[in-house]
């Protein structure tokens, strides 16, 4: 085998914990979708027809037939694109693993990026690849009907049904319906890393690795190509050995690499900008609906996302208890897919009218007033989830159904408590006008219905929570991860 990393067979080393060869080098790919999505998020594509073009290398696939119409509703505005990395041998990927061309592909890299609405936060997600959970019937690439199952690992899903399955699999598992999906060949990783310039990196140490051709020594560079490829899908030699801290160390790359996109004006620089689309696109597939236009709108709503605002987080897991050499979802997986579900957009900074100020609100305890909530959302659930986050700050709160469809959220009230509705109007950020109920009130308590513009109360939670090892693409490469 020639010693070239160019020409290396680009496979993991072999874990003699595990049964099967693993490939979890692939997980690059998933790292290269999220520099595309930094791309689109942040980048303000106002020559419209001149990234045309670039778009135009794009390869479509349309999802959503085989998808139907039994998935998780969109609780509010946020976006949730689903990134995987396909180690396919087709055209130029064929040189990577020559042993493996006929082999179907696979995605050892499923990533579920979150953009917050309003432009406050992006969150990437990943899901490693030796997690086990239920896979659902999925159609295969032939169009066979392949039967769910149990107990399986997570990228077998790819390899069943593509896109399409895992889609199927993740909304199943996390209940967060999934907008979008971006997929990248492994061949389009050097490119993008070379459209930038580099990526800064540091090491603690000097690294002589022949398995990967890394050589570099201790300290910061800039690496591109061969060599960031060659950092990215390093185990033994970098860490502590395990697969989490290659992880983490994929992670800081990607944050570094999407904080030199934002800051260091390549994306206000033509033709640095174009270099680095026409890097990227030729390697991606995406689902028909991720338009040009589609890929606009989500630029736009994200003016304000900076390298602060973008997170990077590993699902909470732990270790399989059937199997050491696998992984399975931590109890605390399911509140934190419930934040990711319910992330809200920030209430608008609120103007002061010109002229007489307005009367202050009334303020009376929360345990002083008690409300009832009414669905008039559409949404279903979320008089619960309303009443959940009155209860949090203290109400007396009973749920009392679903109502007529409305737009904007209602406070009624019955006799004696105009003020109590006043009080909890002030908390709602569309401060909707207190109005007494004609009819059905019962005195002494408020009535809240709640319309399509709820958002939170103000002091409620927004957003989503900190997480255990988290990294931001503002941390500094140097430090420990």
């Amino acid at each position: 085998m020639n010693s070239n990393p160019m020409y290396m067979e680009y496979v993991d080393d072999a874990d003699p914990e595990e049964p099967a060869p693993p490939r979890r080098g692939w997980r690059i790919l998933g790292w290269v979708c999220i520099g595309l999505s930094a791309v689109m998020v942040v980048g303000s594509l106002t020559a419209y027809g001149l990234y045309r073009q670039a778009f135009g290398n794009i390869a479509h696939e349309d999802v959503n037939a085989k998808l139907g119409p039994d998935r998780p509703e969109k609780l509010n505005e946020a976006m949730n694109i689903l990134l995987l990395g396909s180690d396919t041998r087709e055209g130029e990927n064929a040189k990577y693993g020559r042993q493996m061309k006929d082999e179907p592909p696979r995605s050892d890299t499923m990533i579920l990026l979150h953009l917050s609405p309003g432009g406050e936060q992006a969150m990437a997600i990943s899901f490693p690849r030796d997690l086990m959970v239920q896979r659902p019937e999925c159609e295969d690439r032939e169009g066979n009907t392949v039967p769910g199952s149990n107990r399986v690992q997570i990228n077998t899903a790819f390899t069943v049904g593509g896109a399409t399955c895992v889609i199927k699999t993740l909304e199943a598992l996390t209940d967060i319906r999934v907008d979008h999906f971006v997929q990248v060949d492994f061949a389009g990783f050097k490119n993008i890393t070379k459209a930038v310039g580099g990526v800064p990196v540091c090491l603690n140490e000097n690294v002589n690795d022949p398995k990967s051709g890394l050589r570099l020594s201790k300290g910061k560079h800039e690496i591109e190509g061969e060599q960031a490829l060659a950092y990215v899908r390093a185990r033994y030699t970098l860490g502590d050995g395990t697969d989490t801290s290659r992880i983490k160390r994929q992670q800081k790359f990607l944050g570094a690499l999407a904080s030199k996109v934002m800051s260091r004006g390549v994306l206000t620089n033509p033709k640095a900008l174009l270099q680095l689309l026409n890097a990227t696109t030729k390697s991606l597939t995406t689902d028909s609906e991720l338009s040009v236009t589609a890929m606009m709108d989500i630029a736009q709503g994200m003016q304000g996302l900076s390298s602060g605002k973008l997170r990077f987080v590993t699902v909470p897991h732990g270790q399989d208890p059937l199997d050491k050499n696998r992984l399975a979802l931590a109890p605390g997986a399911d509140e934190f897919f419930e934040s990711v579900r319910e992330d809200k957009k920030p209430p608008e900074a609120e103007k002061k009218p010109e002229g007489k100020p307005e009367a202050p609100a009334p303020t009376i305890p929360p345990n002083q007033i008690r409300v009832r909530v009414f669905n008039g959302s559409g949404t279903d659930g979320q008089a619960g989830r309303v009443a959940d986050s009155l209860e949090a700050q203290g109400f007396q709160v009973t749920v009392g159904g679903n109502a007529e469809r409305t737009t904007a959220t209602k406070v009624l009230y019955g006799s004696g408590a105009e003020n109590q509705a006043k009080s909890l109007a002030a908390l709602i950020p569309s401060k909707p006008a207190p109005a007494a109920r004609t009819g059905g009130a019962e005195p002494g308590v408020v009535d809240l219905v709640i319309g399509t513009d709820w958002t939170d109360l103000k002091g409620g939670q927004r957003g989503i929570p900190e997480q255990q090892g988290e990294i931001r693409a503002s941390d500094n490469i140097c430090s420990e991860t």
